[in-house]
């Protein structure tokens, strides 16, 4: 277990899974279903080393080569191996980070030098008392009507504030621009800022409906 304490144990490199429209965040977690024999011989050696580890980011765009600037580091917590040589894994959001290089290597997956830094908040609880709740479950329960979502709403009120926000960004189904903007979000606060922002333009954008109707 990464402790606030202990940025500068985190990997100095990293193996990174690139997939657009998939973010992870830290305190979340994020099933992967890998196949593909370069992320199968990834998978193989993040079990193999102490912190089993890897990193979420997306491309720039679509099936191009260049990588957004931010991804997540997350560790395996779970894995099962099917019989057609795939995984089935569960990462778990451990901290952001920068992309400061990519390296030069000799294995089949990419590997970045990621800095940490100016996301050292991340390893530690986040402070969520000035968001509003409220408005907030308002935004997700009027977007999931709009958009006909089956949800189970007792668990979406019980769920704390922090998954809440972070979980949107995995589960519902933004943009990969939209979703990134989240993930570079510096606080938790900001991003429930442009989360309220997401929700409101499509429940503004949707025929017949008004905004300021959750005012």
């Amino acid at each position: 277990m990464i402790k606030s304490t202990d940025i500068e144990l985190l990997p100095k490199k990293v193996a990174i899974f690139p997939l657009t429209g998939a973010v992870l965040f830290p305190g979340t977690q994020l099933p992967l279903n890998i196949f593909e024999p370069r992320y199968v011989q990834m998978i193989d050696d993040a079990l193999a080393s102490p912190g089993r580890v890897i990193g979420m980011i997306q491309p720039s765009k679509p099936g191009e080569k260049t990588l957004k600037k931010v991804g997540c580091l997350g560790r395996i917590s779970t894995f099962n191996e099917a019989e057609d040589s795939r995984y089935l894994v569960t990462l778990s959001g451990t901290i952001r980070f920068e992309v400061t290089e990519e390296l030069n290597t000799t294995t089949p997956y990419r590997q970045i030098i990621p800095d940490y830094k100016q996301y050292e908040p991340d390893l530690k609880p986040q402070k969520v008392e000035s968001i509003d709740r409220s408005k907030l479950l308002a935004l997700v329960k009027k977007y999931l009507e709009i958009r006909k979502i089956m949800a189970d709403w007792e668990i979406i009120k019980e769920t704390p504030t922090e998954q809440l926000i972070n979980y949107s960004g995995i589960l519902v189904p933004f943009t990969a621009e939209e979703k990134q903007l989240l993930l570079e979000s510096k606080t938790i606060i900001t991003r429930s800022h442009v989360l309220e922002a997401l929700y409101q333009s499509y429940i503004f954008d949707s025929p017949g409906e008004k905004s300021d109707q959750l005012h």
